[in-house]
């Protein structure tokens, strides 16, 4: 069947996992050195290896070290530049001698933070620049005039957001003349009100969620690539200490195991697999820097869940029999 809307060509050429760039350096004072260059060369080539060509960056990452070692790798090895594509995040603003923090979305802060990143990793052109969290003094018209200069300057291709509900993209959207193209939210085996939305609203005995209504529906109707950050539940159910859990996610624990021997694959995969089952074609976000949890999650790519195993881990993961 064909898509109903309109397939980028960056999205076209995505991998189905995007390496998550957040733990690439030290959340500290300290500058960056070998140690982080080599690492991140590790990882780089281990997320090639598995098929991993999408590197997703935040200007807050570790205060923009992650972003200048992911640089320092490219301008010793600029030849990755033709096999991966970047997107970094902007408009979170930590406490400064100016204010508190806060977010930003006014032209001079988005086209500013646009050249940190890219003088940090040492690029002409971004594939993608997203808005990090809504910021309420948002004027549409003045996002779609700083957007229309960083795209005809060739500095950005295509933008998108994170963390947005239905309704702020598509107040976004109806002053940008180019469409956003992804959505990066939180979305897990672990954090289900994305799907739970839909069954509890307009059922009574059910507690509301804290979720927007009509947010994936209008991802997949206008061609928003979902891209889900928290994928594997800080590894609840993957291997993660269960001394603290729940009895719920003990359960869910053991079924992704038994799920995983089933399916010949890792518990990582069967986590991000059952993400990947819903028809929106979640782009998990992964962040591990361990090389072979990278190798256990790209797994994920191998997994063709069934309708009755996908229902099964979010019975389990819910705690509670579907109404």
């Amino acid at each position: 069947m064909p898509q109903k809307f309109p397939l980028t060509q960056y999205l076209a050429n995505a991998s189905p996992l995007v390496f998550g760039c957040m733990m690439l350096s030290r959340w500290d004072d300290n500058p960056i050195d070998k140690a982080d260059i080599q690492q991140a060369r590790r990882i780089i080539d281990t997320a090639l290896e598995q098929g991993i060509t999408l590197f997703d960056h935040a200007d807050i990452y570790c205060f923009g070290k992650a972003e200048s070692v992911f640089g320092e790798v490219l301008k010793q090895r600029p030849e990755l530049l033709q096999q991966i594509q970047l997107q970094s995040k902007c408009a979170i603003r930590f406490e400064d001698h100016q204010g508190p923090k806060r977010y930003d979305f006014s032209p001079e802060w988005i086209e500013s933070s646009v050249d940190g990143i890219l003088t940090r990793l040492g690029v002409e052109q971004l594939d993608l620049l997203m808005l990090h969290r809504p910021d309420p003094l948002c004027e549409p018209e003045q996002v779609a005039q700083a957007f229309e200069r960083l795209q005809s300057s060739g500095k950005v291709k295509h933008f998108g957001v994170s963390n947005m509900q239905a309704a702020q993209l598509a107040f976004l959207q109806h002053a940008i003349s180019t469409p956003l193209v992804a959505n990066q939210v939180e979305l897990s085996l672990g954090y289900l009100d994305f799907i739970e939305e839909g069954i509890s609203s307009g059922n009574s005995g059910h507690n509301p969620v804290n979720y927007a209504p009509g947010t994936v529906e209008y991802c997949r109707q206008h061609g928003v690539q979902l891209q889900a950050w928290g994928s594997l539940a800080q590894g609840k159910f993957s291997g993660a200490s269960l001394d603290n859990a729940s009895q719920d996610q003990r359960n869910t624990a053991a079924l992704v195991s038994q799920l995983a021997e089933e399916y010949g694959v890792s518990p990582e995969a069967v986590v991000l697999g059952w993400l990947m089952r819903h028809p929106a074609r979640i782009q998990p976000v992964i962040g591990s820097t361990n090389l072979e949890r990278i190798k256990a999650c790209a797994q994920a790519t191998q997994v063709q869940m069934s309708r009755e195993h996908w229902y099964a881990l979010w019975e389990s993961a819910r705690g509670a029999e579907l109404p």
